[in-house]
């Protein structure tokens, strides 16, 4: 400690004793914010930026981006946490209450005789954890993914995040996107899918478009505002007036008037068809553009499609577009693996010796996830019947929230 201080005379020196409370406080400091985030009746969260910006969302994954976390230990598992919803699509706010509670419950241990236990906590988690995975193993389901699985899959995900009634629209709109730019035997791009805002109308009214949608909107009063059959141009140069910085002037002769002109470009570039033309720029063109959107549909094997979100305000556009991302990776998932799980399953304790006393406490840590969701749905929860229903029947026993029931 003198060393420590003697390179920082500000350094914070504390024993392993204190320094292991002060981390297990935070993760459960950690686990209080986030635990009335899960399930379909969670809490929504307001974040207030110091700009005055307002975000609504219960989506773990958004609260930790947006949290300003200090400590290197809290800081450590919003790290883990929100890798793995980069990669699942969910799973954040349960994974923060899982470590949370793994370190509960180890503190209920160590706090005895901390040297002998911390050794015993350490190796009975490492063996549930080998043991949780070969359970999972076993009861996962491999079936083929057709859309009634998938939209089961997708409606799990989108139902923690949003109410029911707008997870349902999204959940088809999500798993019909993916279905539209699945390509058989190649990997699925999400990059393909394409999330247009529109402020307009009810969330509800969210869409997919089988094809793309432009927010540049109409390019001249008098354009056309239906096309059918054109030719698709599409350019990333400026097709706007500029000023040079040389004044200059140039004269030329042109027999022929500026209508046998345009018609000649045409005829050169569209043939002698009465197709129409739809030029789609990346930079400025003139007149200002007015406040509309620009729908190309109705192809033939559409590879990149639209969803096109509606809400009537900022706040509401940010949450669905954050939700429907988690949707997607969710169903992509889903599709990669070939399989599912059910959830809300602890693995039986059948580890032997002092190890065992490890087990049980990633046990007990496991049922944090259906106790929670009781507890924020309103029910009254006791942990005997869950251990009671695994011990006597030897099922999967998961919560209902519509019923109330275990099974």
């Amino acid at each position: 400690m003198a060393a420590v201080k003697t390179l920082n005379p500000k350094a914070e020196v504390a024993c392993v004793q204190a320094a292991l409370a002060v981390n297990i406080c935070l993760a459960r400091g950690l686990q209080d914010v986030l635990r009335t985030n899960l399930g379909p009746k969670g809490t929504m969260k307001m974040l207030v930026s110091g700009a005055g910006d307002i975000k609504l969302t219960k989506d773990g994954n958004v609260l930790l981006h947006e949290m300003q976390i200090q400590h290197p230990t809290a800081s450590l598992i919003a790290k883990v946490a929100t890798a793995e919803d980069d990669i699942t699509g969910d799973g954040t706010t349960s994974n923060v209450l899982i470590i949370g509670e793994l370190l509960k419950q180890a503190d209920l241990y160590i706090s005895f005789f901390f040297f002998f236990f911390l050794e015993i906590i350490t190796e009975g988690f490492e063996a549930a954890k080998e043991k949780a995975l070969q359970f999972l193993e076993q009861v996962k389901v491999s079936k083929e993914m057709d859309r009634e699985t998938l939209i089961d899959v997708a409606r799990t995900s989108l139902r923690t995040k949003v109410h029911a009634e707008l997870a349902d629209v999204l959940t088809e709109a999500v798993v019909d996107s993916i279905l539209a730019i699945r390509k058989k035997d190649e990997p699925i791009d999400l990059f393909m899918v394409e999330i247009m805002e529109m402020k307009h109308k009810s969330e509800t009214d969210t869409s997919l478009i089988r094809g793309l949608v432009l927010d540049h909107g109409a390019r001249h009063p008098d354009m056309k505002k239906r096309v059918e059959n054109a030719y698709i141009l599409t350019c990333n140069v400026s097709l706007e007036y500029e000023k040079t910085e040389v004044n200059s002037g140039f004269f030329f002769f042109f027999n022929k008037s500026a209508e046998e002109r345009e018609k000649l470009v045409k005829k050169k570039v569209c043939g002698d068809s009465d197709k129409g033309f739809v030029v789609i720029n990346q930079k400025g063109i003139d007149p200002f553009s007015l406040d509309k959107f620009t729908f190309i549909e109705k192809y033939n094997n559409p590879r990149s499609v639209t969803l096109l979100v509606k809400g009537p305000n900022k706040h509401t556009l940010t949450q669905i577009k954050d939700v429907i991302r988690d949707g997607l990776r969710a169903v992509k998932n889903a599709i990669d693996d070939g399989c599912v799980v059910p959830g809300a399953g602890a693995a039986e304790p059948i580890v032997k010796g002092r190890t065992q006393l490890g087990v049980q406490a990633f046990a007990d840590t496991l049922l944090i996830i259906p106790k929670v969701l009781a507890q924020n749905s309103g029910f009254d929860l006791q942990e005997t019947l869950v251990k009671a229903e695994h011990s006597e029947s030897g099922q999967l026993v998961g919560v209902d929230l519509n019923t109330e029931f275990w099974g």
